[in-house]
C-alpha cells in the first residue's frame, strides 16, 4: 500500500510539471489592469490577468480551479487523438477524481456526464465542468479578488508608473 502511494505521488508530480508555473506574458498596461475590474471575461482573456488571479486563488487555496480551467483550454486546442486521450486522463486524475488533492467542486450531474464521456474522450470532454468552474470563479472568487490587496496594490503600482512616465 505504501509503495502504491509513493508511485502515485511520483506519477502525480510528473504530471503536474506539464503545467507551467505561470503563463509567460508582458507586463499589463494600467488600462488593462483597470479593465479587469470591468469584466471577469477581460481578466480571463488576459495572460497577465490570469497570472494575477491565479496568485490570488493560491492565497484562498483554490488555485486548482484556474489550473483545471487552463488544462481544459489546452485540451481544446489539441487535435491528436492519442494526446487528447492522455491529457483527458491526466485532467481527470488531477482534478475530477475524488482521490485527488486538487479535486475541483462539481455537481453530480456534471460528474456523471464526464464519466460517460471518458469512455471516448474528446477535446470537449470537460466543457460542462469547465463552464461550472468558470462560473464558480466568476461568482465566488472574482468579487473578492477585486477587493484583495493583490489587485489593489497592482492597480496602484501600474497607475503610479504610468503617471511617472
Amino acid at each position: 500500500n505504501e509503495d502504491r502511494e509513493r508511485a502515485w505521488r511520483a506519477s502525480r508530480e510528473t504530471k503536474l510539471e506539464t503545467i507551467p508555473n505561470c503563463e509567460a506574458c508582458a507586463k499589463p498596461t494600467p488600462e488593462e489592469v483597470r479593465g479587469w475590474a470591468q469584466s471577469f471575461d477581460k481578466l480571463m482573456k488576459s495572460p497577465a490577468g490570469r497570472n494575477v488571479f491565479r496568485e490570488f486563488l493560491r492565497t484562498e487555496y483554490s488555485e486548482e480551479n484556474m489550473l483545471f480551467w487552463l488544462a481544459c483550454e489546452e485540451l481544446k486546442n489539441e487535435c491528436n487523438k492519442h494526446t487528447i486521450d492522455e491529457k483527458a486522463r491526466m485532467i481527470y486524475e488531477d482534478y475530477i477524481s475524488i482521490l485527488s488533492p486538487k479535486e475541483v467542486s462539481l455537481d453530480s450531474r456534471v460528474r456523471e456526464v464526464i464519466n460517460r464521456k471518458m469512455q471516448e474522450p474528446s477535446s470537449h470532454t470537460f466543457d460542462d465542468a469547465q463552464l461550472q468552474i468558470y462560473t464558480l470563479m466568476h461568482r465566488d472568487s472574482y468579487p473578492r479578488f477585486l477587493n484583495s490587496a493583490i489587485y489593489r496594490s497592482l492597480l496602484q503600482s501600474v497607475s503610479r508608473s504610468s503617471s511617472e512616465s
